[in-house]
């Protein structure tokens, strides 16, 4: 199986990963894509959503809400701050696109019934992680503090040549308070748009060991294993890393092969 899949840009809502057609259980992720003019319906059906803007700006309606003007750069690159959106299940939605729109759509299966809630870019946490050459600019989007109970989203900035997720970890074991079980994405754009990553992800008993050649607009699934990515010299890397599982967080484990280097 490979767990890399390609989106190709298109008009509407693409979903890239559905349960019980990939190899994710409990985490869901696609792409819409608008003119402006245009617009969509959403259902959340059984699942709580989060909607990343990545590019231009959108009304949303539902019941009888209506944010205007959600939204807050052109290109990933131009605003490291990400308006976002949260809907909860069994919500009806109206995405109506001011301008062209990009919209990361996160879904993951919730029981809880809870609230819708815009989030500004002064929601938005950025933290510097890791030192050269494992170093880059992460961002949280949605987390503890946001209206979401199961997803933990944010963005990743990695300068050229420089590694992420470094050392290898993982989050496939009940260890907590250090790892919890969560599925967790990638989804990846460059700057120039040539660029490419090389996304890495294995076990430790080698059942799975995988080196895959990212470009714009490619994502990489991890149900399980360690994982880490580097960029190559010359672009600009930006993903899009999505988390559901037993707890809301960041809590996992480095490759114990590796993890003295995050101490020198």
């Amino acid at each position: 199986m490979s767990f890399k899949k390609t989106y190709t840009p298109k008009k509407g809502y693409t979903p890239l990963c559905k349960i019980g057609e990939c190899s994710l259980k409990r985490l869901e992720f696609g792409i819409i894509e608008l003119d402006g003019g245009e617009a969509i319906n959403f259902f959340t059906e059984d699942r709580e959503y989060a909607f990343i803007m990545l590019e231009g700006h959108c009304n949303v309606a539902f019941s009888d809400m209506r944010w205007e003007n959600v939204g807050n750069r052109q290109s990933v690159f131009e605003n490291r701050r990400a308006e976002s959106f949260y809907m909860p299940r069994a919500t009806k939605l109206t995405i109506e696109a001011i301008d062209k729109i990009k919209i990361a759509v996160c879904g993951t299966p919730i029981t809880e019934t809870t609230e819708p809630q815009l989030l500004k870019e002064d929601h938005v946490t950025l933290k510097l992680l890791g030192r050269v050459p494992f170093q880059r600019e992460t961002s949280f989007i949605i987390d503890g503090r946001s209206n979401a109970k199961i997803l933990t989203i944010g963005e990743a900035y990695c300068a050229e040549g420089n590694w992420a997720g470094f050392p290898p970890h993982k989050h496939d074991e009940d260890n907590m308070p250090k790892e919890c079980v969560a599925e967790e994405i990638y989804y990846f754009l460059f700057e120039p748009k040539e660029g490419f990553a090389v996304q890495c992800l294995y076990t430790s008993d080698g059942t799975t060991d995988e080196a895959y050649r990212v470009k714009n607009d490619e994502l990489v699934e991890f149900p399980y294993g360690y994982h880490s990515t580097v960029t190559t010299p010359g672009y600009k890397s930006y993903f899009l890393w999505l988390m559901a599982g037993d707890y809301q967080g960041f809590n996992r484990s480095s490759d114990p092969d590796h993890e003295w280097i995050e101490k020198i």
